[in-house]
């Protein structure tokens, strides 16, 4: 995983599903921000991103949510952690991402 003040890679290899996501950092004690763009027309159901903190994780933005347009496919407003290793991670989420469309979490405070 590249780093770099306020910023880290999670998914940047998954060029079979392209798929690349990442983390944006504030100032010590706020929530990260995760990023996650799906770059096809397919959707991807079930789509594991490991996460730095368990619980529950607010879908701030879906690029396909109605108000802009889209189908509306997305995650219903948030989605919980699993115990399931990835991307360096102890917990992580399994997404459903819309095609040809970035969403935006935040752990909920």
């Amino acid at each position: 995983m590249l780093s770099s003040t306020g910023f880290r890679w999670v998914v940047g290899d998954d060029k079979q599903n392209s798929v690349f996501a990442f983390l944006r950092h504030g100032d010590e004690g706020t929530s990260p921000v995760l990023v996650v763009c799906n770059m096809t027309p397919v959707p991807r159901i079930g789509y594991g991103v490991g996460v730095p903190r368990a619980g529950r994780w607010l879908e701030l933005i879906n690029t396909d949510a109605a108000q802009y347009g889209g189908s509306g496919m997305g995650n219903n407003g948030n989605v919980r952690t699993v115990p399931v290793q990835r991307h360096g991670e102890a917990q992580s989420l399994e997404l459903t991402l819309p095609p040809l469309a970035t969403v935006y979490f935040r752990l909920a405070d």
